[in-house]
């Protein structure tokens, strides 16, 4: 199996290596096949994760994340394959044997029960001494920053307390592992930001395992230490943030995970590791490239808005074009800018001025190293 520092390939080719933690993995995924009748949902699925560490599993809906997800808990079965939790064979182990911890997107609190019995619930299912279970119901409390509620209904609490109760339902038995099914999709934008704060806190404090799965690229790049991209049941890319981000592997990627502009063109001139672009747009940039590239060769230039001047630069590639909108943002803009009419590009600035206006004639640049090429076939070239 491959590890997370070789160029990622697709399907079956990620593999996390040990950062944190010792030499047993975590959680052991190794070529996992998940089938409902003739519809496979995950397809030859390996992943090691490393102990201590947060890992999320990102994409669009129906990509087998949740699934996943579920497989470590024992919710769904699967196919083929084997699944490991700290070296001991789980997945014909019950889901009350395998000593994990869940959180829903609909917290699941027993809204008869008072905050202290939803707490205590897993620690009394396993006949824990009466006195223990005060003394970690109180310290899985003070941990999430709810102490002096134990006698609340959830129906006395915000969206956002009753996520902490969940969190701290899921965590004060201490399992081996926390997995996070889309927990924080129900509440609003700013509760969102505090709780992805808090629940990184809480992790890294305890030292617990962490598997979270989102759609959400925002919260995949701001708590993860490792993202998995999945795509249609298989694993597109596993990396840090700043990897999957700034080196995505595939058009997928680009797209999915920060909406990239994607410029396609054909090789016109080479010089070593550097090239000139032909865009299909009908103007040229200069790329340096990972290896050299075949003259005439199709390929795709992939640029992050972020890596996109608006106005007077001094990098190499600058291109024409006419502003179509401007979201003003503060001390940045996000500009729309429509390249002779053939594509439209989209680029995310810092301001020191007055924001363009639509329809305005604008100069963009980038620098030739700040772009990532895709091959014929969607893959990064590397």
């Amino acid at each position: 199996m491959a590890t997370a520092q070789q160029s990622p390939r697709p399907a079956s080719a990620g593999v996390m290596s040990q950062a944190v933690g010792g030499d047993r993995p975590a959680v052991e995924f190794r070529d996992i096949d998940i089938a409902y009748g003739k519809f496979v949902a995950v397809r030859d699925f390996s992943l090691s994760i490393a102990k201590g560490s947060f890992v999320t599993l990102l994409g669009p809906s129906g990509c087998g994340k949740t699934t996943i997800l579920r497989s470590i808990a024992g919710l769904v079965d699967i196919t083929s394959g084997q699944i490991s939790i700290g070296g001991r064979r789980v997945d014909d182990v019950p889901i009350y044997k395998r000593n994990i911890g869940l959180v829903f997107q609909s917290y699941a609190l027993f809204p008869h029960k008072n905050v202290f019995d939803n707490v205590a619930f897993g620690l009394k299912y396993r006949n824990v001494p009466k006195a223990e279970i005060a003394r970690k119901v109180g310290q899985a409390l003070e941990m999430v920053r709810l102490p002096g509620s134990e006698r609340k209904l959830p129906s006395q609490l915000s969206g956002g307390q009753q996520q902490r109760i969940a969190l701290a339902r899921a965590i004060v038995f201490e399992p081996e592992v926390l997995l996070l099914d889309e927990p924080l999709s129900a509440l609003d934008a700013n509760m969102r930001e505090e709780m992805r704060v808090e629940i990184k806190k809480i992790q890294k404090a305890t030292g617990i395992t962490a598997i979270f799965v989102t759609h959400d690229q925002e919260e995949a790049l701001s708590m993860s230490d490792r993202i998995v991209v999945m795509n249609a049941g298989s694993m597109e890319q596993i990396g840090t943030p700043q990897e999957v981000y700034e080196t995505p592997a595939s058009a997928f990627v680009a797209d999915f995970l920060g909406k990239a502009n994607m410029l396609p063109g054909t090789v016109a001139a080479v010089d070593g590791l550097r090239a000139k672009v032909a865009l299909a747009a009908g103007q040229s940039v200069e790329v340096v490239s990972p290896r050299p590239l075949p003259q005439g060769g199709a390929v795709t230039v992939v640029v992050r808005p972020q890596k996109l001047s608006v106005g007077p630069t001094a990098v190499a590639n600058r291109l024409s074009g006419r502003v179509v909108s401007t979201s003003y943002l503060g001390g940045s803009a996000i500009y729309e800018v429509d390249l002779g009419g053939r594509t439209v590009v989209r680029a995310n600035t810092p301001l020191a001025g007055p924001p363009a206006r639509e329809g305005e004639a604008v100069e963009i640049g980038f620098d030739p190293a700040g772009c990532v090429l895709l091959d014929e076939s969607g893959r990064r070239i590397s």
